[in-house]
């Protein structure tokens, strides 16, 4: 079991979100992408910002996520 679970991480990344506004994720996919992304960027090189002593990449991602370390954007705000 993944943890934290994807229902967690969802609500994390939107808890910033306005009522009335629409939620930045509203999918598992979005959630997917994000991290696999950020996984891609810390192998490119980039410094991770949790400790990551021990752990994969993908986990490291995630855990960035949860911590509120790195943010979901959409395309628009790119």
């Amino acid at each position: 079991m993944i943890h934290p679970s994807y229902s967690d991480l969802m609500a994390v990344v939107n808890s910033e979100v306005e009522p009335g506004e629409q939620p930045v994720v509203q999918s598992r996919y979005s959630i997917v992408l994000a991290t696999a992304k950020r996984a891609r960027q810390i192998i490119a090189g980039e410094t991770p910002l949790v400790n990551s002593e021990g752990k994969k990449p993908l986990s490291v991602a995630v855990e960035e996520l949860h911590q509120s370390k790195v943010k979901i954007v959409g395309d628009e705000e790119e």
